[in-house]
């Protein structure tokens, strides 16, 4: 469900963590991680973050996007995965500030080579962030001859 301010004071009562102070914890938690399942379970809870519009400020305040676009890079693949899920997630944004920001941040190619893995999850975000993604600007990367047939 997504949230706004009044609804935010409600959860949280007196003593709870505010959502911009537990996000940073979070993306604090990831950057000390050293254990796999550690990362994969921050990356996913920061993926659920990213579906509503109330925490997207947030989001690229922290540069969750560019976490998330990191991620993509590493061998394991749950991580790509949860990454991945959060990146679409985020570029559903109806207004293209997330889109913008994966876009400047060279996250096109990477969402691209995502199409190949065989997590069918991953496929899925990938295929969902590249609809996302495309407008005008884009379409002659994202629908480029050897992309369109990975997708088929």
């Amino acid at each position: 469900m997504f949230t706004n301010d009044q609804r935010q004071k409600e959860r949280i009562g007196k003593y709870g963590t505010p959502r911009v102070e537990y996000l940073q914890e979070l993306v604090a938690q990831f950057q000390s991680a050293s254990s796999e399942e550690t990362k994969e379970r921050i990356v996913a809870n920061l993926g659920n973050f990213a579906y509503d519009p109330y925490n997207y400020t947030v989001l690229r305040q922290l540069n969750v996007l560019e976490l998330f676009l990191d991620c993509l890079t590493e061998p394991n693949e749950r991580l790509v995965e949860f990454a991945l899920g959060g990146i679409c997630n985020a570029s559903a944004d109806m207004y293209p500030t997330n889109a913008a920001c994966i876009i400047q941040s060279d996250g096109i190619p990477l969402v691209v080579q995502s199409l190949s893995t065989p997590v069918k999850n991953t496929v899925n975000y990938a295929l969902g962030t590249l609809y996302y993604l495309c407008n005008a600007a884009t379409e002659s990367e994202i629908l480029k001859p050897e992309i369109v047939e990975a997708i088929k």
